[in-house]
């Protein structure tokens, strides 16, 4: 058994598993405390690169959702969609640790941000795409089975894996705003409701992003059902 714990990758230096995870690499990316201007640099910037990582996953996942639902595997799309789903949310189940500077702290580290911003972000950048493309082959998909979204609400049974898919289209969208809602509060709570980021956009702007959809159709249907049950089941 002793073979067992002799590292595979010995000439390339470290355990198989710093050599795969590339961990030395990795633990480089983050700031060293000599070039600190503050020491919650290395918070904010540890919250920031795992998002970018998580985001990176979530995208790979989209993509490949794409890819099963263009071979109608819509069942396969939805596994994948799930995890793109799941890796939103642990995005935003981080955010609260920038809360935990407090906010006088966070304006010394914003002063080695630059003009940086979350709008810069390439993780989200590109989940916007992947996302455009996945709402693109959701309305194929309903073209492909002849269906309004409506009448694949209508007929479930008939149409689970379609249904499946419009559901995790809804809970992506669903976690998109809470990560936007959580995000302002965070926002909010450090540097306040009534000022401007690093590229001087006010905090208003990015608070009226929260509730937007990636499909407003898959909204919208619920009030197209709530108004056909008001019509059709309605009771004296």
């Amino acid at each position: 058994m002793n073979e067992l714990r002799e590292p595979k990758f010995a000439d390339e230096g470290g355990s198989d598993y710093e050599v795969y995870i590339r961990t030395d690499e990795l633990l480089a990316l983050q700031p060293e405390p000599d070039t600190w201007k503050h020491r919650d640099e290395l918070l904010f910037t540890v919250v920031h690169q795992s998002s970018e990582l998580w985001l990176k996953l979530a995208v790979a996942e989209i993509d490949h959702a794409l890819l099963n639902i263009a071979q109608e595997k819509i069942q396969a799309a939805c596994r994948y969609l799930a995890r793109a789903r799941d890796c939103i949310h642990y995005t935003t189940s981080q955010l609260p640790m920038l809360e935990k500077m407090t906010p006088w702290d966070y304006q010394h580290v914003r002063t080695a941000l630059g003009h940086g911003s979350g709008f810069d972000s390439p993780g989200f950048r590109n989940l916007r795409i992947s996302l455009k493309n996945l709402v693109d082959s959701m309305r194929g998909a309903l073209a492909g089975a002849n269906l309004t979204l409506e009448e694949l609400y209508l007929s479930v049974d008939e149409n689970e894996a379609l249904y499946s898919l419009a559901e995790l289209l809804v809970d992506l969208d669903e976690e998109l705003m809470i990560w936007r809602s959580v995000h302002v509060k965070v926002i909010e709570r450090t540097i306040g409701g009534t000022v401007s980021g690093t590229q001087g956009t006010p905090v208003e702007v990015v608070r009226n992003l929260r509730d937007r959809s990636i499909m407003d159709e898959l909204w919208e249907v619920r009030d197209d059902l709530t108004g056909r049950a008001d019509r059709e089941l309605a009771t004296d």
